[in-house]
């Protein structure tokens, strides 16, 4: 561009971003300096030598590198990275490389129009004085999801889907043939067949569900289920192939297994639970218990690679929403065939093991058996058993108890972390209608199934894990374990732990953030006990916990720091989690003499179970968001005494301690200071009078609006 007539003088800021621009659209482009100034159309010298001179700079910066004495590329290898998008509704959204790193800005006109989710290719932009690291996408390497859920808008030539948080851009088109009956309001799923590009920003979608009205009970969930890409019907195929599946157990079948049938054994779940996976025998032993744990044979019905397999490894997991449970297997398996129903002969994989009065397992074998359950207890009955009340098989579920407590002691001695989180419930009528919404907190029946659940799943892990050496008469040899699926959590982040120690000195706590495994876990363990029933307990536990990392599936064992195992698995759930089933499988063939399996194969079944995992959490969360504000909508105006429970920049949440909702007192009410954002310590403080707005803090607040189409509770401070 010339300095001629009517022509500014491009600034050497201009010339960079044009440089930047182009070298980003085209990653894996080489250009000449005479492709550049064609392109660019720098067309005096000036501008040209200006352009030279600032290429040289990127490529000092390894924005770029030389490809010759006048020819350049993008460097590729620090500038060009694959990872997944994140879209936010504010516009803030950000790409998270694959490497793990920290997450980058994207702003919506580098975006590409990458919607959440998706797999792309960033290009790292030049960096800007003052200004944060940013990212271009360059390239969609595959959409996360095909279709959306939302609400139609039908108009005389066209019609629309306006999605839930407005996560698009723009609304999806449809074409008024591709509306499958659907009418303005109506919830539905859109199938989207075109993406957005250079030149159309719109997506066009078609009609594959119209789910019904907006504010019916089944409509909203099936709506939170579609939003994530889950199931809200089973397959007619899946549901014919489990009805043809025979129940019935031949004496063939009974007697290549360990007969149980006449050892008391128990269930012990939830009241309103229907799928019984797990089931616990004792018995005595001379001086001695043995103690079975039995779990649903779900591998005995569901082979590999079958009709009702495909489905259930597409699921991964079953989906526990507010008011209803999404099965991973069809009603028939889960709920009766390999239900541990009482009085039922049932199918089993168990560990049994032999232990002392102290809980020492002295011996143990893993075995499929048959039983027949005596009992189906409830969490609350045994509870009233283990406290004293008389009740069917007292005895035997009191000495079981016994027995958890020693398992339970020992397991937080040997450095297991403290974290007993409580648990959201409501009370729903037949309408769907949550009618009281409490907190769900462990007790001794609930730990007792916990501890022996956990002592079996360990030991699994350490039964094909744990590989003996072999000594001969030259060496020792220590052969390599078997492909096994492992359920791993790695330690905490050294940088949030160091977070943790600096803040919970502020309260007069110690902690040690070095040292071995099993120090820093006491010290965070000595941490809860001594936080315990203080004002500043919740708020502990909270940056306690963003310290930690996620558990997940693999099939290299790192050992799991939460539980401070060397080895664990997941092998008491397969009717509701698909690496349970997996590992039923893998303990089969190596108990019949197989070879090692495909690791490859089970590595990616792992990543996909741990991603189902995700996705079912967070549909889990918005169903619980719907009912809380379903609950609170006729409460509008209604005081109450709350505490903080979590400050961001733009406003301050607050959970009401009667009832445990939680809602939002936004950023713009505050109006008596300006207040500014304390990420370190979690806190608000005002610029002028210092009034402060801690995590934690008890405070009083009026509900202000309950928008449930967002899913959304708005409080403000009350007047007092």
């Amino acid at each position: 561009m010339s300095k001629g007539k009517g022509k500014k003088r491009l600034s050497k800021k201009q010339i960079a971003e044009m440089l930047q621009t182009l070298f980003q659209q085209n990653p894996n482009e080489t250009f000449s300096f005479k492709q550049i100034f064609k392109a660019l159309k720098f067309d005096t010298h000036p501008v040209k030598m200006m352009a030279i001179d600032l290429m040289e700079e990127m490529a000092w910066d390894d924005f770029l590198s030389k490809a010759s004495d006048n020819s350049y590329r993008l460097n590729l290898k620090t500038q060009v990275q694959e990872g997944t998008f994140i879209r936010k509704a504010n516009g803030k959204n950000s790409f998270l490389p694959d490497d793990g790193g920290k997450p980058i800005f994207v702003s919506e006109r580098n975006s590409m129009f990458a919607l959440n989710g998706d797999r792309v290719k960033v290009a790292m932009m030049a960096r800007r004085e003052k200004h944060i690291k940013e990212a271009m996408v360059v390239e969609i390497l595959s959409h996360k999801m095909d279709q959306a859920v939302g609400k139609l808008k039908v108009e005389r030539d066209y019609a629309f889907l306006i999605t839930e948080g407005n996560i698009f851009v723009n609304d999806i088109l449809i074409p008024k043939k591709k509306l499958k009956g659907g009418k303005t309001g109506d919830k539905a799923v859109v199938k989207i067949t075109q993406w957005p590009s250079k030149d159309s920003k719109n997506m066009v979608g078609e009609v594959i569900d119209v789910l019904g009205k907006e504010g019916d009970n089944n409509v909203e969930m099936h709506a939170i289920l579609a939003q994530y890409g889950l199931p809200y019907k089973y397959p007619k195929n899946v549901e014919d192939a489990a009805e043809k599946i025979d129940p019935g157990i031949t004496p063939q079948e009974i007697a290549r297994r360990e007969d149980f049938r006449d050892v008391f054994t128990c269930t012990i779940d939830p009241k309103d639970a229907k799928d019984f996976d797990d089931a616990l025998s004792i018995r005595k032993q001379g001086k001695l218990w043995e103690v079975g744990v039995h779990i649903a044979d779900v591998s005995h019905y569901v082979k590999e690679g079958s009709t009702i397999d495909k489905e259930a490894v597409k699921r991964a997991t079953s989906v526990y929403l507010v008011d209803r449970t999404i099965p991973m297997l069809p009603e028939r398996l889960c709920n009766f065939i390999c239900s541990l129903r009482p009085d039922e002969e049932k199918l089993c994989y168990s560990v049994i093991f032999v232990l002392d009065e102290d809980a020492n397992v002295k011996n143990y074998h893993i075995a499929h058996t048959v039983i027949k359950s005596n009992r189906r207890y409830a969490y609350e009955e045994v509870q009233e058993i283990l406290t004293g009340k008389d009740g069917d098989y007292a005895e035997e579920l009191r000495t079981l108890d016994k027995l958890a407590k020693k398992l339970r002691e020992r397991r937080f001695k040997g450095g297991a972390v403290k974290f007993d989180r409580e648990e959201l419930h409501f009370d729903i009528d037949e309408k769907g209608k949550p009618i009281r919404a409490y907190f769900k907190k462990s007790n001794d029946a609930t730990q007792l199934i916990e501890e022996f659940m956990l002592l079996a799943n360990r030991t699994v892990a350490e039964h094909i894990g744990k590989v003996k050496s072999k000594s001969s008469k030259f060496k020792v040899q220590s052969s390599k374990a078997k492909t096994f699926v492992y359920r791993v959590h790695d330690q905490p982040d050294p940088t949030k732990l160091e977070t943790l120690r600096e803040f919970v000195v502020k309260f007069g706590y110690k902690m040690k953030t070095s040292g071995t495994k099993g120090a820093i876990s006491k010290s965070l363990n000595t941490l809860m006990d001594n936080c315990q029933g203080k004002k500043e307990q919740k708020l502990i536990e909270t940056v306690a916990l963003r310290a930690m990392m996620k558990a997940k599936y693999s099939t290299h064992n790192i050992g799991h720091y939460g539980l401070a195992f060397d080895y664990y698995t997941h092998f008491t759930s397969p009717i509701r989690r698909y690496p349970d089933t997996m590992v039923h499988r893998l303990l089969t063939k190596y108990q019949d003499g197989g070879r090692s399996a495909n690791q490859e194969k089970y590595e990616d079944l792992c990543e996909h179970c741990s991603d189902m995992e995700v996705t079912s959490q967070q549909a889990e969360r918005d169903s619980i968001k719907y009912k809380m504000v379903e609950f609170m909508e006729d409460k509008i105006g209604n005081e109450y005494d709350a505490h903080i429970s979590g400050i961001q920049s733009y406003g301050i949440y607050c959970e009401i301690d009667e009832n445990h909702c939680e809602g939002m007192v936004p950023m713009r009410d505050l109006d008596d200071d300006y207040y500014d954002f304390d990420e370190r310590n979690y806190c608000l403080v005002g610029r002028r009078h210092h009034h402060k707005y801690q995590l934690g803090d008890p405070i009083r607040i009026k509900v202000a609006r309950a928008n449930l189409e967002k899913r959304q509770l708005d409080f403000a401070l009350a007047e007092d």
